[in-house]
């Protein structure tokens, strides 16, 4: 275990880890956690990690103090011996710090639930009487408070008064026509009694005793007879404030005795408490992740980083094994970053297995091995007498007695060491047995024929570290699928070597090297040339998926103008005839009041024709206000259908084309190669080709303009915390834009993200309810969030 954590530059991360831990006490002890081998443990203390992570992202944090290992202090105690003030108020600050953190997990729990930390937690003991009593009588810098006792109280105040009258009386005798027998005017201490420098020629003058001299004996530091009663009762006052204060000591020790188990345990579950927050703090800083477990014996590390490395240059890579191919074996160049991958995979594992989280993308998968071997370096031994290859041989043979289905094995330039043919041909039979044994192996080589064995056996696939010929330099890029090419023809030829050596060369090569050259060749060809494909498909995919979000806001910007306008429309409308119903009202009333007078004068034929009139009046005044609204106009307008206008069949989510009415309201709609027979209600028109062109037109040169929130958020590729990061401010910028409902593409992966997403809009007080987008708007990779009032 120990060379294992050596040659994968275990004890890096731990120095790293250490820093981030709050108590000393664990310090001392933290370069003893080495990972574990046994699933539960590693699932279990994974999950911790993940819920300190959580908490941390929450802006919570658990409080540690300062403490110390109890166990030396706790140890005295029980046999009877005495411990100093500063001991016992470490004891105390176990105790206090175990309440904190008590209380913290009550905060915490109002927010989300942390079983594992939970179950931590509440194994703590912080017995407060025991805590309030040491706290009483003890303050932080160690010293015992006069408050501790009445007693101890009384003989402070009385030393205190008796240090003032020896400073008094001193005071006097240094001043005045006394200061010419003096070295200094001062008053200072020697063997804890008051005393003051006199000339050594002076030293009868004040009489008394002599307690210290200078360097040069020209100044004597004498006591004066005047105060040595002072000083002899202040020097017994002391002693008994000793004796009170060593009493105190020993009654705390007393209380302390019957819970030295308690607080020892508090001190081991604080510190396991403070690790696993150092832990998240480090993933932080790393900005780390626990990816999925997974359902097989494989792991997907997607993005790795290797975590020593500056994150800021390190070139991430996509590392998987397990799933489709069992081994996977890395050519490339020297310093191309072969041996860096394979301990960057080495460390993230031991780093999982120790339950930390690792610098790999969110979509990224995990297993746990129960035995990682590595062969890395020079394995040459002097004193053993042994080369390098059997050196090399000697751990290989080690691992093969070892190996099993639930393996991890790194193995770096196997086979070097001898006779080139004689190495390849045992490297192949050494993979050959790996892969009986069921063992998933990563393997590091320059021999081509090891390319060739990849080639053609089906449970291995070749990887190269890539090289770029134009620059002469690593791009440190690994490319799984694709053999890689020592460059050395290229590489001389740019470095001027005579172009018609490099022709004799690859002459001499034989048949089988050349043959192998050329299919890497032909290979490295092919990927560059789909690479170039694929950016240039994703360019085109991203200018679509980005001109399709475009169409949908300004058609949904287009209803709601419509809604608006009818709305409008309709207000008016109303206006209108409401009010020529009020004057009709008025005519009629005024011809029924006319009429009842028939008696004493009957309706004249012209009063009865200008009230036809009026109303006549009305109704034209209505029709003209009617033609003159615009709006109605082009509403009514719009609402028309006819033969040839093109339609959105919104139960199928397709457009369509006008075929021909039938005489029960329904038309005939072509739908691509289909037709059929679909009523009004289920389609509405869109804009003919005249018109879309118009409002495109019209609707890019808002757009240019707009600076709004969009109606969705792209999360594709982003880091599970600056995602949730992302989503909060998203949602608080669409509310207060208005919007009903918005949707965020999380894409599909592992589940992760889309799961924190869900998570995050259960606690959210403005959201009505969310759901999956519909199956051709990319389903369970996008969610609809629909807003509370919508």
């Amino acid at each position: 275990m120990k060379k294992l954590l050596s040659l994968l530059d275990y004890s890096f991360v731990i120095d790293e880890l250490q820093q981030k831990v709050a108590t000393p006490m664990v310090e001392e002890h933290i370069h003893q956690i080495t990972p574990s081998f046994v699933k539960e443990e590693v699932q279990q203390a994974l999950e911790q990690t993940k819920e300190a992570m959580t908490m941390l992202r929450l802006g919570k944090e658990l409080p540690f103090l300062a403490l110390t290992d109890p166990r030396q202090s706790l140890s005295r105690i029980k046999i009877g011996a005495s411990i100093q003030a500063l001991e016992i108020l470490n004891l105390g600050h176990i105790l206090k710090n175990a309440a904190q953190v008590l209380r913290k997990l009550e905060e915490l729990e109002e927010e989300e639930s942390f079983p594992e930390l939970k179950a931590l937690i509440q194994q703590l003991q912080p017995i407060p009487s025991l805590s309030g009593e040491i706290h009483r009588c003890i303050n932080e810098q160690g010293q015992v408070e006069d408050s501790a006792t009445e007693r101890l109280a009384q003989l402070r105040r009385q030393i205190r008064q008796c240090e003032q009258q020896i400073r008094g009386q001193l005071s006097e005798m240094i001043r005045g026509k006394n200061s010419r027998y003096l070295s200094d005017a001062v008053i200072t201490m020697r063997s804890d009694r008051y005393v003051i420098p006199v000339k050594a020629e002076y030293r009868n003058q004040f009489g008394g005793m002599v307690h210290d001299q200078s360097a040069t004996g020209q100044t004597l530091f004498i006591e004066p007879k005047a105060v040595v009663e002072l000083n002899n009762r202040r020097q017994q006052m002391k002693v008994e404030e000793k004796e009170e204060v060593q009493r105190i000591l020993a009654q705390l020790i007393q209380e302390i005795m019957p819970y030295r188990q308690e607080i020892q345990q508090n001190a081991y579950h604080l510190g396991q408490l403070d690790v696993i927050q150092a832990k998240a703090k480090l993933a932080a800083e790393m900005k780390a992740c626990i990816p999925e477990m997974s359902t097989t014996q494989s792991f997907s590390f997607l993005q790795a980083r290797h975590p020593l490395l500056n994150p800021e240059t390190v070139v991430p890579n996509d590392i998987y094994l397990g799933e489709e191919f069992q081994s996977l074996l890395i050519t490339g160049p020297n310093t191309g970053g072969k041996t860096i991958t394979l301990k960057t995979v080495g460390l993230l594992q031991l780093m999982l297995q120790t339950g930390m989280a690792i610098p790999v993308a969110e979509e990224s998968t995990m297993t746990i091995f129960d035995q990682i071997m590595v062969d890395i370096g020079d394995e040459q031994s002097i004193e053993q007498s042994l080369s390098t290859f059997s050196g090399h041989m000697k751990n290989i043979i080690q691992i093969l007695d070892r190996v099993g289905r639930h393996s991890l094995v790194l193995l770096d330039e196997l086979g070097a060491g001898t006779d080139p043919q004689e190495g390849a041909a045992l490297a192949i039979a050494i993979l050959n047995r790996l892969l009986q044994k069921g063992a998933l192996t990563l393997c590091t080589t320059h021999y081509p024929e090891l390319k060739v064995y990849a080639y053609n056996e089906p449970h291995t696939c070749n990887a190269s570290m890539e090289f770029d010929v134009q620059t002469l330099s690593p791009t440190y890029r690994l490319l799984i699928g694709a053999p890689g090419s020592s460059n050395a023809f290229e590489i001389s030829l740019r470095l001027g070597l005579d172009p018609t050596l490099i022709t004799e060369a690859k002459e001499n090569m034989d048949h089988q090297t050349g043959d192998l050259a050329n299919m890497i060749e032909q290979l490295e060809n092919a990927r560059q040339g789909y690479e170039e494909k694929e950016h240039a498909f994703t360019e085109k995919l991203s200018e679509t998926e980005a001109l399709q979000k475009e169409l949908k806001e300004a058609f949904a910007a287009f209803k709601k103008e419509k809604a608006h306008l009818l709305k409008e429309a309709k207000k008016e409308a109303n206006q209108v005839v409401e009010k020529a119903s009020v004057e009709a009202k008025e005519i009629i009333q005024d011809l029924k009041e006319k009429q009842e007078h028939l008696d004493t004068k009957a309706v004249k034929e012209h009063e009865l024709i200008a009230a036809q009139t009026q109303l006549n009046h009305l109704k034209s005044e209505e029709e003209q206000h009617l033609l003159k609204n615009k709006v109605l106009q082009r509403e009514k307008k719009k609402q028309a259908l006819a033969v040839g206008d093109e339609v959105l069949v919104e139960s199928y989510g397709q457009r369509g084309t006008l075929v021909r009415p039938f005489k029960d309201g329904t038309w005939e709609v072509q739908l691509g190669i289909l037709k059929m027979k679909l009523p009004e209600s289920e389609f509405t028109r869109t804009k003919k080709a005249q018109e879309q062109q118009k409002e495109t037109t019209m609707t890019t040169i808002q757009r240019s303009n707009s600076k709004g929130v969009k109606a969705s958020l792209d999360l594709r590729g982003e880091r599970y915390e600056e995602a949730m990061q992302k989503v909060e401010q998203y949602l608080d910028q669409a509310l207060v834009a208005g919007y009903h409902s918005v949707t965020l593409v999380h894409g599909k992966g592992t589940g992760a993200l889309r799961q924190g997403i869900q998570k995050l809009l259960q606690r959210h007080r403005h959201i009505d309810h969310f759901e999956y987008a519909p199956a051709n708007a990319g389903g369970n990779g996008a969610t609809i969030v629909y807003f509370k009032g919508a």
